[in-house]
């Protein structure tokens, strides 16, 4: 019998408990039914690689510099062509009606309001058009290949349309492992939360399968998109286009090569191959085979400012916030999503200001230390 106690309602105000951005993550589990919080805070498989990420994380040390002049500080950058005001992104998440009635209307009023890029997921369960009414602010929206190539145009000239910015197209997901805790815990989604951008396009049939063919290699792989459909879609997109799931530096360089406009290093937040290494693990050898001006963005763990620097030390240019965001989202709506964000922005000019780094251009690979260096 499950005797926990149904969740409080998203708060109209800031919890007075909440110090620090982390404190989103805390306070989240009595906002979102534990069923659903398995799903949200776990990967697939055993969690390996959820759990990689903040290890790997935790064991960056940053080596502080002394006397610096900082009174010209600032976190600007450029990214795209495009001038922002710190380098902390909202990564596409998808169903976030899930924990807020108003799902990803709500994160993008927070994007708008803290002047942050707000990634929208093919998976959202508001239309994209509707997202993008919503105010102003910088969007991309993500985009997975469907079985179809008709219904991955729509979706691109519907973002075209709608004003996005970018397309992020995700790669390394065509298959997934399940969670084993969110099925322990007996999550299952909800009738009503689903991915409406979807509903325009028929359902594939059910691929038939011959005798001694695989249900994963010759069934659930079937349709997952190759090269060509990269290229494919490359020659169609009007807008710059990034690739998201990027660890190993080989696919980078032919990434770039094909002219991929810039790449996320990221291992789907734990969430497609359970034991993939850590994204801040492989962001420096990602960055050494694409170049130092070539765009770069990353995810995985981050759950502070401090870890924010250390993503942009390793590499990174910019940051994208999965799981954090929507732990804010569920405590107090389009008002919690920005504080976390103006919190997250202050944790990381702090460390910035105790590592003696004016500018994002100062945070360099040198800051880092790792016991393992000395092995």
């Amino acid at each position: 019998m499950n005797t926990a106690a149904p969740p409080l309602a998203s708060l109209p105000h800031i919890p007075a408990e909440v110090r620090c951005a982390q404190d989103y993550e805390v306070l989240a589990r009595h906002f979102i039914a534990a069923p659903s919080l398995a799903y949200i805070a776990g990967g697939c498989g055993r969690d390996l690689s959820v759990a990689a990420n903040r290890q790997a994380l935790d064991e960056l040390a940053i080596v502080p510099r002394l006397l610096r002049d900082l009174r010209g500080g600032h976190t600007n950058l450029n990214l795209l062509g495009r001038s922002l005001p710190h380098p902390l992104l909202l990564a596409p998440v998808a169903y976030q009606t899930l924990v807020h009635p108003r799902g990803e209307l709500e994160t993008a009023r927070a994007a708008g309001a803290m002047e942050s890029v707000l990634v929208v997921s093919t998976l959202a369960t508001r239309t994209l058009e509707e997202i993008a009414g919503q105010g102003p602010g910088e969007r991309w929206f993500q985009l997975y290949f469907q079985p179809d190539r008709g219904a991955t145009e729509d979706l691109l000239r519907r973002a075209e349309a709608a004003g996005y910015g970018v397309l992020v197209v995700t790669l390394d997901a065509s298959i997934k492992t399940p969670s084993l805790s969110a099925l322990r815990a007996g999550f299952q989604m909800p009738e009503q939360v689903r991915a409406v951008n979807l509903d325009p396009y028929p359902v594939p049939p059910p691929v038939s399968l011959e005798r001694g063919q695989s249900r994963i290699f010759q069934g659930a792989m079937a349709a997952a998109p190759g090269w060509d459909d990269l290229a494919w879609l490359l020659e169609r997109s009007r807008l710059p286009v990034l690739v998201k799931g990027v660890l190993h530096p080989e696919d980078a360089r032919r990434l770039q090569a094909m002219g991929v406009a810039g790449l996320v290093v990221s291992n789907h937040g734990g969430r497609a191959l359970d034991g993939a290494p850590a994204s801040v693990r492989m962001l420096p050898r990602v960055r050494a085979a694409v170049g130092e001006h070539y765009p770069v963005l990353a995810d995985g763990g981050v759950r502070s400012g401090s870890d924010v620097f250390r993503m942009l030390a390793q590499g990174a240019d910019a940051v994208l916030l999965g799981r954090l965001q929507v732990y804010a989202l569920a405590v107090a709506g389009s008002l919690g999503v920005a504080h976390m964000l103006k919190l997250l922005r202050e944790e990381l000019e702090l460390c910035m200001a105790q590592a003696g780094c004016a500018t994002l251009a100062e945070i360099r690979r040198d800051m880092i230390y790792r016991e393992l260096d000395e092995a």
